[in-house]
């Protein structure tokens, strides 16, 4: 390791400190803070991120001297302690923790009871007088290590386990009496030597050194690396090993173990929330093993523990100025506190802890805003189940259990009851329900996909509701009323057999468990708390957040979630509508051969103007001919446009209506016009049916003419044929109708007093005389229908910038555009020459996996390169124009890294879905205090 990177190789607890968790990993900073702040800590070290790192470049092999450090630390344990490790008569024992900068609760492994051996078993026994304890401590610390290190199946040493308890007609493991457990340590030993060919290590310094060997390699494990790619956790960190002198919580019924938050982790309510387990290890708890008590009953069965718990978690999270994840052991009536760090929460609790903590007077408006992702926002507008639903399953009889709601929302699939299962149904596109008796960090691929998460024992700080929560997925634990099967695939409830494949619907705000699919609604509207913490990030964004709607019911949300404006309204979903729909395929059929024969019209009249005498005589014939022919498809298109002109009129007051005061940009007609007609293929049977058939001449004459249109409309690249303003340009009449329907809806709405803020957006130029021809006909409607009206609206017309030649040319547009609203989607498609539908199920899953892409371009925007031409534009054309407006409307306009790269571009905008407002909103935020924080100006403290 190069001597600029040297640092210790590992810390005494008393040697560090809570800054140090690049170092020293979140468990070890936090361990070392509470020890510097004079809590109750088992004394320990902590060996670096660095030494793991350094571990795995040198494939696999402990770096020089870390052994002699491991002894050097353990000899200053053994000072303390006045014990020694190894020592028949006096052991030390410890345990071996992983510890990562960032929480990743069980991804990696942990080993109790280390140091133990058949001669130190012995001066345990004469030590605690408790020969049961000790044989308990020795069976789990085979159980672990033969797990964690050798890479035995834990579910081997369970089923021997179990099948010792079935003998005894007792069910649990605290009931099994020491003879017993002594008898289960042997076998266990037969199993590890049968299996590895190797009797189980004996000499404690080679125990210790293959644990932290282990805890090293667990970084790299499947689970971790899951967990990592799903938190965008960098997989360069390594983790940090903590050794730490062992307590226990398993010798008697004074004795305990737990976990608690400093405050309710799934509502965010100011109270200690937890369980805890009396006469049990920590693993008991994590893993769902037996169902633990709440910790609010501590208070009434061990009150001065409570009381001593109680002013650490609030000290600790005073100092930490943050919601707290805290492990005590209980031994012997003594409390000692085993970790403290930022724990995982749930949406509503982050927002609701940020919120309450500001008004605390502990951390700052900005400290909050920064605190909260992107992503909890999100979760916040998960699904739910509508009451009434639930109170008719109710009645029919479907509610089939009642466990504890460890992670809200909700949720209905098909039941899997493997991990494996889940990965497998989900990559059908089945929603899938994982269904366990306790989850394990094994099960976390299956977890991830997985639409809600049911076990039958555990409680809210269970491995299950500890990740469901960090995942936002909905989650229901000690179901108990549930006896689950994993291996026959099915469990019981009410005396009832339910296999895999049922649908089952959970609550993960009630508990609920209901036989069936429920109908979920998404919710219209924040929390009081949420709203508070955005009103907080408008207070410090740049950037505006606008909404893509395309009618007044989204229109209405966008500012329910508050949008401040609208920066796309699509008109071609108002076109898809059943009730136009028929006219617009009048229009389509109607408007090539109009069109075609009115540009001959138009032609043979100009030259009329420069003709002489006996030109003008063959032109006359000619106009008469063509103006003959012209008549019925004229007539049929206008009809048509017609029609449709009053029922564009009443789309835009709606939505121009609930917009009232913010602006609202307009896109003119974008897609090509065969989308708005039957597939050609489809045609193509029906006439050949009808042709075999011969059973409706009258239906397949116009079948034959709607094929033949579909035949002359077919393009080889339709993305990039007539679509977008070239199809104002070819039929301008489309783009006038559309025009005059925006400024009659406006002026109707201004002269009821209605404050209308419209723009107007051309689709689709990558030429300047494209955006100078469709500006200038838009005018001129626009200014007709308001002398005509004689109202005067405030209106801007702008382009979508979705071509890379439109970047390029930014600054001659900019000389006719008011504004520019990139569109991200296309633009993406055309700088990569992609095509965004084919290449998501085809490559670019093939090109993230094999990192030759980092993200998805289509999700994430590419800053290299469509960003490199956005910024090309925004200086070209404010270069032009400085007051030129510029915004972006594509998908990416509410993903989180996109809009930070939106606020350091400087737009003025950015536009989204209704549901990613609130996303924006935050994001914009978090861009702004990032910025202030490079410049010195915001500290996060």
């Amino acid at each position: 390791m190069a001597e600029s990177v040297m640092t210790k190789m590992a810390y005494l607890f008393e040697e560090g400190n809570g800054t140090m968790k690049d170092l020293l990993g979140g468990k070890g900073a936090g361990l070392a803070e509470m020890t510097k702040l004079g809590f109750p800590v088992p004394p320990g070290f902590t060996i670096t991120t660095e030494m793991c790192n350094e571990y795995r470049k040198l494939g696999k092999k402990f770096p020089a001297g870390l052994k002699e450090e491991i002894r050097k630390l353990m000899t200053a344990l053994e000072e303390k302690m006045g014990k020694k490790f190894g020592d028949p008569d006096n052991a030390l024992l410890v345990s071996v923790r992983s510890g990562a900068k960032f929480s990743m609760p069980g991804m990696m492994d942990t080993i109790l009871n280390l140091g133990l051996n058949e001669e130190t078993l012995q001066g345990l026994i004469k030590q605690t007088g408790n020969e049961r304890f000790a044989y308990d401590a020795n069976r789990r610390f085979i159980q672990m290590f033969s797990d964690v290190v050798l890479g035995l199946e834990k579910k081997k040493f369970e089923i021997m386990l179990e099948e010792k308890k079935r003998n005894l007609k007792i069910k649990e493991d605290q009931d099994v009496p020491a003879g017993t457990l002594k008898e289960l340590i042997g076998e266990f030993k037969k199993f590890v030597l049968d299996s590895t060919g190797s009797p189980f290590p004996e000499d404690p310094y080679e125990q210790l050194y293959l644990a932290i060997e282990a805890v090293f390699k667990s970084w790299d494990n499947p689970r971790a690396v899951v967990y990592r790619n799903k938190e965008n956790i960098s997989h360069d960190l390594g983790t940090a090993v903590n050794v730490q002198v062992m307590v226990f919580g398993n010798m008697g019924d004074d004795c305990g173990t737990g976990v608690a938050f400093t405050r309710d982790a799934s509502s965010g309510k100011k109270e200690i929330y937890g369980d805890f387990l009396m006469n049990a290890q920590g693993e008991d708890v994590v893993a769902g093993i037996r169902t633990p008590t709440p910790i609010s009953r501590m208070k009434e069965l061990h009150p001065e523990i409570y009381k001593q718990l109680e002013d650490i978690a609030k000290k600790l999270e005073t100092h930490f100025k943050d919601l707290q994840d805290l492990e005590f052991t209980i031994e012997r009536g003594k409390l000692y506190m085993l970790q403290t760090r930022s724990a995982k929460r749930t949406a509503i609790a982050a927002v609701k802890v940020a919120v309450d903590l500001v008004k605390e007077g502990l951390i700052t408006k900005e400290d909050a805003v920064s605190r909260v992702t992107p992503d909890q926002i999100d979760q916040l507008l998960h699904p739910y189940f509508l009451q009434k639903d639930k109170e008719e399953f109710v009645q029919k009889g479907n509610l089939l259990a009642k466990g504890t709601p460890a992670s809200p929302g909700a949720a209905a699939g098909i039941v899997v009851f493997e991990a494996r299962d889940a990965i497998e149904q989900a990559s059908q596109g089945n929603n899938v329900i994982l269904v366990r008796p306790e989850t394990s960090p094994d099960d976390a691929q299956g977890m991830l996909v997985s639409k809600g998460i049911l076990t039958s024992t555990g409680g809210p700080t269970s491995h299950a509701a500890l990740v469901a929560r960090g995942w936002g997925i909905p989650c229901v634990v000690g179901c108990e009323a549930m006896t689950i099967d994993p291996d026959k695939r099915l469990f019981i409830s009410g005396g009832k057999h339910y296999y895999q494949g049922e649908t089952l619907s959970i609550d993960g705000t009630t508990g609920e468990v209901f036989l069936g699919a429920l109908p979920t609604e998404s919710p219209n509207d924040l929390s009081a708390e949420c709203k508070e913490l955005l009103s907080w990030a408008d207070e410090i964004k740049r950037l505006g957040v606008y909404a893509n709607a395309d009618n007044p019911r989204d229109a209405q949300k966008a500012r329910n979630f508050g949008a401040q404006g609208i920066g796309l309204c699509r008109t071609e979903h108002m076109f898809m509508e059943s009730d136009r729909l028929p006219i617009v395929q009048d229009m389509i059929m109607a408007a090539p051969e109009a069109v075609r024969l009115k540009a001959q019209v138009d032609r043979l009249n100009k030259l009329w103007v420069k003709a002489d005498e006996k030109e003008k005589v063959r032109i006359k014939k000619d106009l008469e001919k063509f103006g003959k022919a012209l008549d019925a498809p004229w007539k049929d298109y206008r009809a048509a446009l017609d029609k449709l002109l009053p029922i564009q009129r009443e789309d835009f007051r709606g939505i121009l209506k609930a917009m009232e005061g913010l602006w609202t940009i307009i896109r003119l007609l974008d897609p090509p016009l065969h989308e708005f007609l039957p597939s050609f293929e489809d045609t193509l049977v029906e006439v050949t049916t009808l042709r075999l058939t011969k059973t409706d001449p009258e239906q397949l004459t116009k079948k034959e003419a709607l094929l033949e249109r579909l035949k002359a409309m077919r393009e080889f690249n339709p993305m990039l044929g007539l679509r977008v303003c070239r199809l104002g340009i070819v039929y301008p009449e489309i783009y006038e109708m559309q025009v005059q329907a925006i400024f009659e809806a406006a002026c109707e709405l201004k002269k009821e007093g209605v404050d209308v803020k419209l723009e107007v957006m051309i689709p689709g130029v990558g030429h300047v005389n494209e955006m100078k021809f469709t500006r200038d006909a838009a005018k001129y409607i626009a200014e007709k229908v308001m002398n005509d009206k004689g109202i005067k609206i405030d209106y801007k017309i702008g382009t979508m910038v979705e071509l890379p030649r439109a970047c390029v040319a930014a600054g001659e547009l900019a000389k006719y555009a008011q504004f520019f609203s990139f569109g991200t989607n296309d633009l993406t498609q055309t700088t990569y020459g992609y095509s965004r539908d084919d290449a998501a199920k085809s490559f670019i899953p093939v090109y993230v996996d094999k990192g030759i892409l980092e993200h998805d371009p289509f999700l994430i925007l590419d800053r290299e390169g469509v960003g490199s031409l956005m910024k090309l534009a925004v200086e070209q054309g404010r270069k032009t124009n400085p007051d030129i407006e510029i915004g972006i409307c594509g998908e990416h306009g509410g993903e989180p890294s996109s809009v930070e790269f939106c606020h350091f571009l400087g737009l003025n905008y950015v536009s989204c879905s209704p549901y990613r407002v609130p996303i924006a909103r935050l994001s914009a935020a978090q861009a702004k205090l990032k910025e202030d924080k490079k410049a010195g100006s915001y500290e996060n403290r």
